[in-house]
């Protein structure tokens, strides 16, 4: 049966929307929204994409074809239009922000931290303390280990090259990571529990960079595997997570929702400035993730959470543009007082 939602003509008239919206965008502030209303994740076309795993095989093969296509079709235009948009700024800035650079320079910056990696260290500290390890992994990995070993079967929409990045050639099965559970899968086949590790580090998807995506991101992952492990150790850990690193009056919540790996699964939000704010997701363990470690999951159960770094500090210190952390500007940094003088 095919979900109530989709359709081809739904799907073909949200991608006209899309276009529509694209092509007449006056600017790239303009174009922020577009990417938001008709090219993000909580897109028209992007719910389809997610109502893909309700259908029969069959029909998801179909569906799955007509989806791609339109995917395809706005990410081409918005690229245009991308491209079109910052040509057009690139050469306005040229003329308002042209500078003498044959002025002396009047002092020399000492180098320092960059911001993300400031709060990744505080969060290492944080959970340091609490008992737990820091475990890293390589950042090119295996398929199995991002993907199979994690309960996300063959035809999961994040396999696709649209998410990730496949290295050539492709029976390599090798992917630029795009989360870091691959560390926590690392940490499962080689220590036995109890488990208790913290993992910070860079991950990729095949995401174009604007106000609130990077195609280069960072992560932190928590992983406990322990006997008697409940949903209230997750719960407890996130409050004490949110309250150190937003203030002490931090409220919590979590939704019910879906992930492969954990169950049952959930997204946590936090309250912050007078507003619910989406952190990241969690839950506990899937016993098929268990199994996959040699751990058993009759003795042994254990939660996993993971929030990305970019959004914490941005939302942490009201920064509206993913562009400002990524672009090695030394003023940004020296808001935080790293840029030295």
């Amino acid at each position: 049966m095919t979900s109530p939602h989709l359709s081809a003509d739904g799907v073909e008239a949200a991608k006209l929307a899309a276009l529509e919206a694209i092509s007449t965008a006056p600017d790239l502030e303009a174009l922020k929204e577009v990417k938001i209303n008709h090219v993000g994740d909580k897109s028209p076309v992007a719910k389809f994409s997610q109502e893909l795993g309700s259908l029969d095989a069959s029909a998801r093969a179909e569906f799955g074809k007509i989806v791609g296509q339109a995917k395809s079709a706005i990410a081409t235009a918005f690229e245009a239009r991308s491209k079109v948009l910052e040509a057009q700024r690139d050469e306005r800035v040229l003329i308002e922000e042209r500078v003498d650079v044959s002025i002396p320079a009047r002092r020399t910056p000492q180098g320092g931290l960059h911001p993300l990696t400031i709060l990744t260290n505080e969060i290492c500290d944080l959970f340091l303390g609490m008992g737990y390890r820091v475990a890293e992994g390589p950042e090119l990995e295996a398929e199995w280990l991002n993907f199979d070993a994690l309960n996300i079967p063959a035809d999961h929409p994040a396999r696709t090259m649209q998410d990730t990045f496949f290295i050539e050639p492709l029976d390599s099965h090798l992917v630029l990571r795009t989360h870091t559970s691959p560390v926590q899968v690392r940490t499962m086949l080689q220590e036995k529990p109890p488990i208790y590790v913290i993992c910070p580090g860079r991950t990729y998807r095949a995401d174009e960079l604007d106000a609130t995506h990077t195609p280069v991101f960072s992560q932190v992952e928590g992983l406990v595997i322990d006997k008697g492990i409940t949903m209230a150790d997750l719960k407890g850990t996130l409050d004490h997570f949110a309250r150190s690193i937003f203030g002490p009056d931090v409220k919590t919540r979590l939704r019910s929702s879906f992930f492969p790996f954990t169950e049952p699964s959930a997204e946590v939000d936090f309250y912050f400035n007078g507003r619910w704010i989406e952190w990241g997701g969690c839950g506990m363990v899937n016993p098929k993730v268990l199994r996959a470690a040699g751990i058993d999951p009759d003795v042994y159960s254990g939660f996993a959470f993971g929030m990305g770094l970019e959004r914490t500090l941005m939302v942490r210190h009201g920064i509206t543009d993913m562009h400002d952390i990524v672009e090695g500007d030394t003023r940004f940094a020296q808001g935080f007082g790293t840029g030295g003088r």
